[in-house]
């Protein structure tokens, strides 16, 4: 029987794979030792609704830019680790962010590798964040550990100034933001896109072109958001948010408004 050189090549590639991570597996494992450690995977970040701009003030906006926002925010716990931590000779924790997916009483747990540019990542030997499934912060003993992905562990306590614990806002994974976006005037109608977001992206189904006739009325409402217009061209328009999108009633996203010195029970003719 005969082979091709394509054959053999790939033979010899699958063999030299096996044998990397056989070893990288095997000494992975007499690194760690004996002793294992289930990591939990008990933690929900808190979330916060938020709206942009604040109710009842008066605030401006260019034509293309988003008039009233609303969106659900996570307050996530993140471990930064500042400098390179060593668990053992052959294994590091290298700078970067990395989340946090559990915690039982003193113990908190982490992801073994961050995501983003500003991630970290678990490596042993021969680099890689294969076959680590966890970073452990063990706050009372003053450890920090890596867990491998059979349980065992390895620790340090050589963490001093290595290390500190964040807060980071962001985009729930399972929000949908809503979004009004000011898209200039015609003659006496003012015209605005409606859009929705889901993990940042538009969700086509539901994008809307909508307009208003400002003889009718100065006050616009639109999935239950109420907003008073007091002036609008082509390029800005003035206007005021009465009502946030459907449940959403209070707003906890700073701005800062510009200040026309018109009160908000102020009736004006809209220019």
């Amino acid at each position: 029987m005969t082979y091709s050189r394509m054959e053999i090549s790939q033979t010899i590639k699958n063999v030299c794979n096996l044998i990397l991570h056989t070893s990288f597996f095997i000494i992975t494992l007499l690194l760690v030792g004996c002793s294992t450690h289930l990591p939990k995977t008990n933690y929900n970040p808190s979330t916060v609704d938020m709206s942009d701009p604040q109710l009842n003030r008066l605030t401006q906006r260019s034509v293309g830019e988003r008039m009233t926002t609303q969106r659900k925010l996570e307050l996530v716990d993140l471990l930064r680790v500042t400098n390179t931590i060593k668990p053992a000779l052959a294994i590091t924790i290298t700078p970067g962010t990395y989340r946090k997916t559990g915690e039982n009483g003193d113990i908190q747990y982490y992801k073994a590798y961050g995501e983003g540019d500003d991630g970290g990542a678990v490596q042993a030997l021969l680099g890689g964040s294969y076959p680590f499934k966890a970073v452990m912060l063990k706050t009372n003993e003053n450890q920090i550990c890596a867990i491998a992905h059979t349980n065992e562990f390895a620790c340090t306590s050589d963490i001093d100034g290595r290390y500190q614990l964040e807060k980071k806002l962001e985009l729930s994974n399972d929000s949908i933001q809503q979004t009004l976006i000011y898209s200039g005037r015609l003659n006496n109608k003012i015209k605005f896109t409606y859009r929705e977001f889901t993990n940042n992206l538009a969700r086509p189904a539901f994008s809307n072109d909508v307009e208003y006739d400002l003889l009718e009325s100065n006050t616009i409402s639109y999935k239950g958001a109420l907003i008073e217009v007091f002036e609008a061209n082509n390029q800005y328009i003035k206007y005021i948010v009465r009502k946030n999108f459907k449940r959403y009633e209070e707003s906890t996203f700073p701005d800062t408004p510009v200040d026309l010195n018109i009160k908000p029970q102020e009736k004006k003719e809209i220019i």
